[in-house]
């Protein structure tokens, strides 16, 4: 008696359980990542060993470029917008409600405070280009480093100081910097730099 054929049946997997978990990864994703705030300048931070992390919120960072220009961001808008004002005061400016608006949106600000009307007037695009030419002054004769530290302190008095600097940047740059943060009392701060390799050893 000849065997009985079999017949074969097409294979289906049912994906659904494969769908919905990717979905659920790319959503974890989403909302646990973090944006990388814009910087007007390219920095390469120097290596080190040193594992601390900077904390996410109530950071006052400062960006050197290698040519010595100086930029600043906050996190939290709120501490933008009394900054601005306070300067604003300091220096007898006063800024619209738009300008206000413009400064506490942007990622970045860099430029003397004279030329913060005109520069928070002009289009997002235009702006981006200009800054990267600018920088805060912190020189002896208008050190308005130490104004925007100072007021940036007044308005969160929790504010964590980090610096992050090119690792070419030269030293004096970086010594002028700390000198202005001293004379404001400011003896604790962060330097941000990128973990060392095994290779780099």
């Amino acid at each position: 008696m000849g065997r009985a054929q079999i017949k074969k049946k097409s294979t289906f997997i049912d994906m659904t359980a494969m769908s919905d978990v990717t979905v659920l990864l790319l959503t974890f994703f989403m909302l646990t990542s973090t944006f990388v705030k814009k910087e007007p300048v390219q920095v390469n931070t120097p290596a080190s060993v040193s594992e601390i992390k900077i904390p996410e919120t109530n950071v006052l960072q400062i960006l050197v470029d290698p040519s010595g220009k100086i930029f600043m961001s906050l996190d939290k808008q709120q501490d933008m917008q009394a900054v601005l004002e306070s300067m604003g005061e300091e220096y007898g400016i006063k800024f619209t409600p738009e300008q206000q608006k413009r400064f506490t949106l942007a990622s970045t600000f860099g430029v003397p405070i004279r030329s913060m009307q005109r520069f928070l007037d002009l289009p997002e695009e235009q702006r981006d280009k200009i800054l990267k030419n600018e920088g805060i002054p912190c020189d002896s004769t208008d050190n308005q480093f130490k104004a925007w530290v100072r007021n940036a302190r007044a308005a969160n008095a929790d504010l964590r100081i980090a610096i992050k600097a090119d690792a070419s940047t030269p030293y004096s740059v970086i010594k002028n910097v700390m000198n202005s943060l001293q004379d404001l009392r400011e003896n604790r701060y962060n330097l941000i730099t990128s973990l060392k390799g095994e290779s780099e050893e």
